[in-house]
């Protein structure tokens, strides 16, 4: 199946269309040669549709995609310290214990409703050039840059390659290979001096991470990143998941090329041909705050029939698995030690609450401990997209924010996305809001 399959629908009408669409029934209308009506009867009764309940906050939602679109604007009219020309982004809050997404965001988005009358050759044309109907938070894969250095760290520290507390001296230029760079030797010639993984991940600091991927080499790194779910699809409930791609020995053999050993430097530090979707990365950062264990992405709650009943899951997830073509994963199941769990969040706790830390100024004075971590990803248009991935309480985590905006500039940009979402979702006074589910059935009139 291909976009112009549903296009006009959403993503959720077009994968559980026939649990929705319930049967029409029939009213008959005697008439009548003067065309007076005779009488009516009903010929056969309407069944209704099943409800499909989604995952999805309401009010987190729309919240969501204001913070992401006033993001983008802010972005490109340079009311952070640079400008960037910001159009396009994604969003995804999910329940870091369920694996439920709360908020799903692709902007810039679609109105379905002008689909069904028959949309304006104006307003197609808009669609088209911006790319509206294609959803970024599914379906498109970027270069995660510094958000993935976490399983590099978790990859280097569970294969022994280093240890928590091991202090690596790090010079601004990795002495190996194709010398690559720190950013803060490009920016400022400075270094990072000698730091340990929790301070890395603080300051972001390339060298270590080279290093770290030389001392335990691309199999390990992939071995983890794979646990995670990164190059593989999550499984959500969408049509057109990406299944990304995955800097790997396995990739290029694929592909017929030779892994050469200074690839493994980039692929450490989330780049090389590391290519994954917002909504995987969501999962991965629901599975570093959930200790480690495997979490399946959702975005339906459950299926109501008329009758009141309530579809099994394994009924969906069978419905789901087929109509979507989608192939249960073998990913090896890895006990993640907890110590070396905790050394990793510590770093990201600091990204957001110490000086030094690269989404400080964002959170500083914020009345919830976050832990976050900013990425900047250099992409072959020139674009330089900006990434962050956070999660709240740090002690007790309840959800996990991803945020991605196309030639975003700075990851410390995107993170003002993230901050308003946490605001709403922990600080909010929201009405109640009661919503009618039920499905109206239709009756088809014959006279």
């Amino acid at each position: 199946y291909t976009q112009n399959d549903y296009i006009g629908k959403t993503g959720i009408e077009y994968v559980f269309e026939e649990y929705l669409k319930g049967e029409d029934g029939v009213k008959q209308i005697d008439m009548a040669v003067d065309g007076t009506s005779t009488g009516e009867y009903i010929t056969k009764e309407a069944i209704a549709g099943s409800d499909v309940v989604l995952t999805i906050d309401a009010n987190l939602q729309a919240v969501a995609e204001e913070a992401l679109k006033n993001n983008i604007e802010k972005i490109r009219n340079g009311s952070f310290a640079e400008s960037y020309d910001a159009k396009s982004g994604a969003v995804v809050v999910t329940n870091v214990k369920t694996g439920e997404i709360l908020a799903l965001v692709s902007y810039p988005d679609f109105e379905p409703e002008l689909f069904i009358t028959g949309i304006s050759n104006e307003k197609w044309a808009e669609y088209s050039e911006n790319e509206a109907l294609f959803n970024r938070a599914v379906q498109g894969a970027y270069a995660p840059g510094s958000i993935f250095k976490m399983i590099t760290g978790i990859a280097g520290l569970e294969t022994g390659a280093i240890t928590k507390d091991e202090k690596i001296h790090t010079e601004g230029i990795y002495q190996r290979w194709h010398k690559p760079h720190c950013w803060i030797w490009d920016d400022y010639r400075m270094t990072h001096g000698n730091i340990n993984v929790s301070e890395a991940i603080k300051h972001s600091c390339n060298c270590f991470f080279y290093e770290v991927g030389y001392r335990m080499g691309i199999d390990a790194l992939e071995r983890y990143a794979r646990y995670f779910g990164l190059g593989e699809k999550t499984g959500i409930e969408l049509p057109l998941e990406t299944s990304g791609t995955l800097a790997s020995k396995t990739l290029y053999e694929e592909r017929g090329l030779d892994w050469q050993a200074g690839i493994t430097l980039s692929a450490a530090i989330g780049q090389a041909e590391n290519n994954f979707s917002p909504i995987q990365m969501a999962k991965y950062i629901s599975m570093l705050t959930n200790k480690g264990k495997n979490i399946d992405i959702s975005i339906v709650k459950t299926i109501i029939r008329p009758d009141g009943t309530e579809v099994e899951q394994d009924e969906i997830d069978s419905f789901v698995n087929n109509k979507l073509n989608i192939e249960q994963s073998n990913i090896e199941d890895i006990q993640i030690n907890e110590e070396n769990l905790k050394a990793i969040l510590e770093g990201m706790r600091t990204v957001t609450t110490e000086e030094g830390g690269t989404a400080y100024s964002m959170f500083k004075g914020f009345d919830i401990e976050v832990g976050g971590k900013t990425g900047s990803t250099e992409n072959p248009n020139s674009y330089v997209n900006a990434w962050f991935a956070g999660f709240a309480p740090f002690d007790e985590p309840e959800i996990s924010v991803v945020v991605f905006v196309e030639n975003g500039g700075h990851g410390s940009y995107t993170a003002e996305v993230a901050r308003d979402i946490m605001e709403e979702y922990f600080f909010a006074n929201t009405n109640e809001i009661e919503e009618n589910i039920n499905a109206i059935p239709e009756t088809e009139t014959l006279r």
